[in-house]
């Protein structure tokens, strides 16, 4: 493992540092589109990144390696069977004892990933200006998230793993049939009813831009209903769109920050006309809110337009239904195999489990570090794919009429997310779902509206 990775990082992830390290100016054909200012503070950032992308990731496969050796894994299910005896569930509940070693497990990995995301939050974040949490509001919300996360967690893996149970020979497919519900139902009901749990999500007032948004939407037949506003400024100012729903109910989402009428940072301590105030207790401090108040940020009326061009050009184009498919071919492929390695007891053997074969150890062994190189394959073709999705909706974007607004919109939006224009061709063909800024400006260059 070790081998697997420092090949890793000191092939890619070395000739993606010495990008940020060497290119200290802007080169000549970024000279229009970036001054040397954003240039050097995006530098930094993503040298920021770098650095505690690789120490986390070291970290992380020291940690995953250890635990290996040492017996991790059959301790931990050996103490969940210890509580669940304490509670008088004997082995012959072993779908009880999974729940246990579940929660245990993503204990474990909160609190051992805590101090990385603090770091992350509390210092690169914030030195780089995109941090508006404050201490009380990041806890509170770890603390929800790993609460929701574990009021969906537990009940679908029971009925997941009672279902490989009863299943019988075919249990595979009624397993695959139970995730694609489940998925399905979960992407139903997200926006509507878990992310408000953790955002403010606020209709988008009559005006130009919603009018504008409609009038695009029913041009291209996309059944929308709803726009919301989703108040991501409180906890980061990095920006972003996106559309959900099924059928002939679809949202759109937008953040503050995208807005440039909307985002805090552009705002005088003045509340946009129409909006809620904003709940100070919850997110910025004063000394954030003072720091980020006169930084200009976000699109024009116009390229968010030409954003939601974009997006909406994945659903015309049938990327969204594509990526499910490839998504359930993918599930029932795995689930299968899996149903073809589970009766390996040579597998459970390796793994320190020799007079049990546990069928949540089983998932977590076959899944996890037996699929491991083919899901590598696996992510590698599906970026190749995300890539080339990209272009294509850049193209309908530019279709629609909006080729000069996205490029000045893919612009603005690198700078305030401070995204280094320079990169490694190695590590972006391998890493980046989506296409470097110059090639997606390229793209758009020729046939942009004067």
């Amino acid at each position: 493992m070790f081998q697997v990775y420092l090949r890793s990082v000191f092939g890619q992830e070395v000739r993606k540092r010495r990008i940020y390290k060497t290119t200290t100016h802007v080169p000549p054909e970024l000279e229009q589109i970036m001054d040397s200012d954003t240039f050097e503070k995006s530098r930094l950032y993503q040298l920021d990144k770098s650095t505690f992308s690789f120490w986390s990731g070291l970290y992380s496969v020291v940690e995953s390696t250890l635990i290996l050796l040492f017996g991790g894994i059959p301790y931990l299910w050996r103490l969940s069977g210890r509580v669940c005896g304490s509670a008088g569930f004997g082995p012959e509940y072993e779908i009880i004892q999974s729940l246990v070693f579940l929660l245990l497990a993503t204990l474990y990995s909160a609190l051992t990933g805590l101090p990385w995301s603090l770091y992350n939050t509390f210092v690169i974040e914030e030195k780089h200006g995109f941090n508006h949490q404050t201490l009380k509001f990041f806890l509170k919300d770890t603390i929800k998230k790993f609460t929701v996360t574990q009021c969906i967690l537990l009940p679908v893996s029971s009925l997941l793993l009672y279902i490989i149970k009863i299943g019988g020979d075919y249990f595979f497919i009624y397993a695959w049939l139970f995730t694609l519900i489940v998925s399905l139902v979960l992407v139903t009901i997200y926006a509507d009813y878990i992310a408000p749990l953790f955002d403010k999500f606020t209709p988008l007032p009559e005006g130009k831009l919603k009018q504008e948004i409609e009038v695009m939407a029913k041009s291209i037949d996309f059944p929308l209903t709803k726009v919301y506003v989703v108040e991501g400024s409180k906890r980061s100012s990095h920006s972003n769109a996106y559309f959900y729903g099924f059928f002939k109910n679809k949202r759109i989402v937008l953040f503050d920050t995208l807005l440039e009428d909307y985002s805090v940072q552009n705002k005088d301590n003045q509340e946009e006309p129409g909006t809620e105030p904003r709940n100070e207790g919850e997110g910025d401090s004063e000394e954030i809110r003072a720091k980020v108040k006169n930084k200009k940020q976000g699109c024009k009326n116009e390229e968010v337009l030409a954003v939601l061009g974009h997006e909406l050009g994945h659903w015309k184009l049938g990327h969204t239904i594509k990526n499910i498919i490839i998504s359930q071919i993918n599930s029932f492929l795995c689930f299968f195999l899996f149903a073809v390695l589970i009766g390996q007891k040579v597998l459970f053997a390796a793994f320190g489990f020799y007079d049990s074969q546990p069928t949540l150890i089983g998932l977590l062994i076959i899944f996890q570090f037996i699929f491991s190189p083919y899901n590598e394959v696996l992510s590698f073709c599906l970026t190749v794919l995300s890539r080339r999705f990209e272009f294509q909706a850049d193209a309908f974007a530019k279709k629609l009429g909006m080729a000069k607004d996205l490029y000045s919109a893919l612009i603005k939006l690198n700078k305030d997310n401070l995204g280094f224009p320079v990169s490694d061709w190695l590590f972006s063909t391998w890493h980046y779902s989506h296409p470097p800024l110059l090639e997606r400006l390229q793209a758009l260059k020729d046939t942009k509206q004067d």
